[in-house]
This record gives structure tokens, C-alpha cells and sequence, in this order.
């Protein structure tokens, strides 16, 4: 797989006839190694590696529902209280990262309200803060760490 605008991290990596196979240290199973589910681990690991949020506080293609709609959100990003604070939507390195990709992101938070919205295809990367009480966002420069989201939050996270 291509390299990634992001640290270089170890997987588990197998063929099983002409296919490779990754091994999800989150989810503990084998899934096959795309290039979308390539970002996906990748900035998983980042999340928790250089970022320090727990693995536990991760879960993987959750499921919402939205106009009737069953949708799977990448990677959704809980505090300790089980409240949803980020959203993460990754995309193969050759997919350009564009309005559509912000709008599907845009419609999963109507499901979930989280107040950080984060966009990745591997190379480039978007990290968006919602604000709800005036309806606006606003792009950051930098991902927030799980220490910084815990800083600016009243909440245990």
C-alpha cells in the first residue's frame, strides 16, 4: 500500500489467494485490505498513537440511520460518558476530498451532533469544529489530542 501522510505504523498483513488481508488490532479480526481500509487503520493508529485516545473509546462502521437511510460512519470517537465527540470519514488516497465528501459528513453528524468532524484520505486531512449553538464551524490547524479535548470539556471525557 501507499504511504500516507501520517507516522509509519506496523500491521499484521496476510494473503489469502490474490487478496491481503490486514489484521484490525481494534475490531480483532481480518479485513480485507483496501485502500480506504488502509487510511482507516492507519489514522486509527494515529488517533490513539500520537494522539492518546484509548482504543476502547473507537468504534468501527457505525451504524446510523438518516432520511430512512442506513448509512456506516468510518470511525466514530465516544468520551468516557459514551457520547459521541468526533467523526471521522476516510476515503482511498486517490479519492479527492471534496464538497460531496464534506456534505456526507455533514449528514452523518444530523444523526450523531458531534462537535468535531474529521476528514482524511490519508494524504490530506480536514479537521472541522462544529458549533452548535450559532450553527457555524470553522476549520482547525490541528486534531485535537483526547488530553486537549478533555482540557476544553466540563464533561469527563
Amino acid at each position: 500500500m501507499q504511504p500516507l501522510n501520517l507516522p509509519t505504523y506496523s500491521f499484521n498483513i496476510k494473503f489469502r489467494g490474490e487478496r491481503e488481508w490486514i489484521f484490525d488490532v481494534f475490531r480483532r479480526d481480518w479485513y480485507l485490505l483496501t485502500p480506504e481500509e488502509w487510511v482507516r487503520q492507519n489514522f486509527a493508529r494515529y488517533l490513539c498513537e500520537a494522539l492518546d485516545y484509548p482504543e476502547s473509546l473507537l468504534l468501527f462502521e457505525h451504524k446510523i440511520t438518516h432520511n430512512t437511510l442506513t448509512r456506516r460512519c468510518d470511525i466514530v470517537v465516544y468520551n468516557r460518558l459514551g457520547q459521541p465527540i468526533i467523526l471521522v470519514e476516510c476515503k482511498a488516497p486517490d479519492i479527492v476530498l471534496n464538497q460531496k465528501t464534506f456534505d456526507q459528513i455533514a449528514r452523518y453528524n444530523m444523526v450523531l451532533g458531534v462537535d468535531i468532524l474529521l476528514v482524511t484520505n490519508g494524504l490530506s486531512h480536514f479537521c472541522i469544529q462544529m458549533d452548535p449553538r450559532t450553527a457555524t464551524y470553522s476549520f482547525l490547524k490541528e486534531i485535537p489530542s483526547f488530553r486537549s479535548m478533555a482540557d476544553q470539556s466540563s464533561e469527563v471525557i
